[in-house]
Parts: structure tokens; C-alpha cells; sequence
């Protein structure tokens, strides 16, 4: 597995830092876009270019951990290739690889505890994409991303 992008605002740092700790112990690398404290800061900050990365594929997949993980999807989908979904529990983190093979997995500290968080993450990254009926409706939102944007 490629480097995976790292990116927290202060609602999401100790979960990232849990998340740091889980992917150093699987010996999988990782780049951490910040925020590197608990103070209050601004997500679109840390997940815009962590995004992008991804996006670009620099990254494989990415981990964005925010209060809620509502502000990580919505900055995250804005980059062209990036399936960003929050998952709040395991059943979610297995079907958004399995059907949606998402690339980058949103947190929310405020939802979940880190033993959890450890236990999402985890399924998510053995988690492999399933394909067949799935890749069709993955090259379909591929379609809406290459369609031009209307003018006013």
C-alpha cells in the first residue's frame, strides 16, 4: 500500500494521532498534513490538501479525523477522484471499500472513542474493493466529475 494522507483540525487531533500509532505498528507509511494540536483551527486547512494529493495520486488513500468527520467529506469530494466517506462504525468502514471503494476515510472524534476508531480503520484498510456491478457506478460518478460545470 502507497503512503496514506493524514489530516485532523482540533476536533479530530487525538484521534489522528491514534490512527498514526495503529499505522506505525502495521508498518504502513503515512504523511500527517496536521493540525499537530488540539488548539482550534479551520479543516479545510489541513483536508484540502491532503485531498488534493489523493486526487492527484500521490496517495493512495487518506484518513481525515474532525469532530463530527462531516467537514473532512465535504472538503475531500471536491477533488476529482476522491471517494470520502465518514464511518462511524465497521459495518460502514467494510461496505464503503466493498461497493464504494473509498479512498479516504473520515473519523469523527466526537463520535467515536479511539478503541473504535482503531477497529474502523483497521477494517477499512484490509477491506479490498469487490468490483463487478460496483466498478460500473464507480465510472459513472467518474463521468459526472469529467462533465463541464454550467455557466450562469
Amino acid at each position: 500500500m502507497n503512503r496514506i494522507a493524514l489530516a485532523a483540525d482540533h476536533g479530530g487531533y487525538e484521534l489522528k494521532e491514534a490512527v498514526k500509532q495503529l499505522l506505525d505498528e502495521r508498518g504502513i507509511p503515512y504523511r500527517d498534513f496536521g493540525t499537530n494540536s488540539n488548539e482550534s483551527c479551520d479543516y479545510p486547512d489541513y483536508a484540502g490538501p491532503a485531498a488534493r494529493l489523493v486526487s492527484g495520486g500521490d496517495f493512495e488513500r487518506g484518513i481525515f479525523c474532525c469532530g463530527s468527520a462531516a467537514g473532512m467529506v465535504i472538503v475531500a469530494n471536491k477533488f476529482p477522484g476522491v471517494r470520502a466517506v465518514a464511518c462511524h462504525d465497521e459495518w460502514a468502514a467494510r461496505m464503503s471499500r466493498l461497493h464504494n471503494n473509498a479512498n479516504v476515510l473520515a473519523l469523527g472524534g466526537r463520535v467515536v472513542n479511539l478503541e473504535e476508531a482503531k477497529r474502523i480503520v483497521t477494517t477499512w484498510l484490509e477491506t479490498e474493493f469487490e468490483g463487478g456491478r460496483h466498478a460500473r457506478r464507480l465510472d459513472k460518478i467518474a463521468d459526472i466529475e469529467d462533465e463541464p460545470q454550467p455557466t450562469a
